[in-house]
């Protein structure tokens, strides 16, 4: 977002996207893998969550005098009587049932291994790639899994023959700091929701947790546990990939539907967003990118004109389309998302601040209605980039704005954001 004098003093911030990836490395035999960094993404070449992959290979071979497979499997909560139970609780979830049916049994016992923190557990699968994808997808469905630091995988050989592998999950936290801070995640938890009106629609709800999370979370790319939801609602500081994880968390809790998503941004590092589905309708948005406090960071300066005059919140990417969306984020999840292209609830166009042509009336009814409402500032978007040029054309080079604007010394402060076709307006 650029802000600007109309006198007229250009300043232009750059947007670089300083979110951190790492490329896994996959052993052969032995593989354990530990996330614990920046912002980033688990795929064919990246790492979602971690730093660096820690790779060892390690052959072992089937001995006679090994403990039996199926206790340790029951020791966790699998075996042939619990699976179709465990199975049919995670229909529902997104990457869960866009698994094949291999990978979602695969899924729920890597689910039981980490629920249950098991050790050198069998799984039903030889396929390794499966086994990531799967272990990806269980971490994308349930943020409530904070304390997993990655897992290993041991694959057990007969001579030159693959004949079993093995999970063991690994950890941030032992099991009492693990319920000690489940214990405070959920008064933050609490605390947020009471501010939900009864009666709240679906999209009442995502406004109301994009706002709630951007106004109570800095952005920090140092922050501690930034890769889990620890980071936003224990210290109140995160990177993309806590906003996202917490935003699907709270929603989870309203019953609204919401996953992560991962890809990267325009320079190509990493990120991570939100899917979410409001009336049946499949929705982006970005929380990380609605915060100021990112745009600040990122661009390494502060407004010219005070960092209070920033809007704290940015709405260019509350319910979004696909369009939308990839003008400035490029998809690379581990399982294919669905084509948005809804507008109904689209923040601006709820807002009655969506316009599909110069319509003066309508900008006079905004401008007020802001004014009214005590506002500092008023953003407008425009359904294509001949509306937008022409919006700007009309507002700015031929002044129009000061039709809506009180501006006695004749001087307004506005930013524009040509990706995402807005324009906005300080009061």
């Amino acid at each position: 977002m650029k802000k600007r004098m109309m006198s007229i003093k250009r300043r232009k911030e750059e947007n670089r996207k300083r979110i951190w990836a790492f490329a896994p490395y996959i052993a052969i035999l032995f593989l354990t893998m530990l996330f614990c960094g920046g912002c980033g993404y688990l795929g064919e070449e990246e790492v979602v969550q971690g730093e660096e992959a820690s790779v060892q290979e390690k052959v072992t071979e089937l001995m006679t005098g090994e403990q039996d497979d199926a206790s340790i499997r029951q020791s966790v909560g699998l075996s042939d009587g619990t699976i179709p139970a465990l199975l049919a609780e995670q229909e529902g979830n997104y990457n869960f049932d866009c698994l094949d049916e291999e990978e979602q049994l695969i899924y729920v016992e890597i689910l039981q291994i980490l629920k249950e923190r098991g050790e050198e557990v069998k799984l039903s699968s030889l396929d390794t790639s499966k086994i990531e994808k799967a272990f990806q997808c269980v971490l994308n469905d349930h943020p409530e899994i904070f304390y997993v630091d990655g897992y290993t995988f041991t694959k057990y050989t007969l001579g030159e023959e693959l004949k079993k592998i093995t999970v063991t999950g690994t950890y941030l936290y032992d099991e009492e700091e693990t319920r000690q801070r489940q214990e405070r995640i959920e008064a933050y938890a609490s605390q947020c929701l009471e501010g939900v009106p009864e009666g709240t629609d679906e999209y009442g709800k995502v406004k109301y947790l994009y706002e709630y999370i951007i106004n109570h979370t800095e952005y920090d790319a140092d922050a501690e546990d930034n890769q889990n939801i620890c980071s936003v609602f224990l210290y109140g500081r995160s990177v993309c990939q806590g906003y996202a994880k917490a935003f699907q968390y709270l929603l989870g809790k309203m019953d609204v539907f919401c996953t992560i998503i991962i890809g990267s941004v325009s320079d190509g590092e990493g990120h991570a967003w939100n899917l979410v589905r409001i009336d049946g309708d499949y929705y982006y948005v970005d929380p990380t990118w609605g915060d100021a406090s990112y745009q600040m960071e990122e661009s390494g300066e502060k407004d010219e004109y005070g960092e209070e005059h920033l809007p704290t919140i940015n709405y260019d990417y509350l319910c979004v389309t696909t369009q939308q969306l990839t003008r400035t984020h490029q998809i690379d999840n581990v399982v294919p998302p669905p084509l948005c292209t809804a507008m109904a609830a689209n923040y601006y166009v709820k807002e009655g601040a969506y316009f599909t042509s110069v319509d003066e009336a309508g900008l006079g009814e905004l401008f007020q209605r802001e004014y009214d409402k005590g506002s500092t500032y008023v953003t407008l978007k425009c359904s294509g980039e001949d509306v937008y040029r022409q919006m700007e054309k009309a507002l700015i080079e031929e002044q129009e704005i000061f039709r809506y604007l009180n501006s006695p010394d004749g001087v307004i402060a506005y930013a524009d954001n040509a990706e995402q076709l807005s324009l906005s307006f300080w009061l």
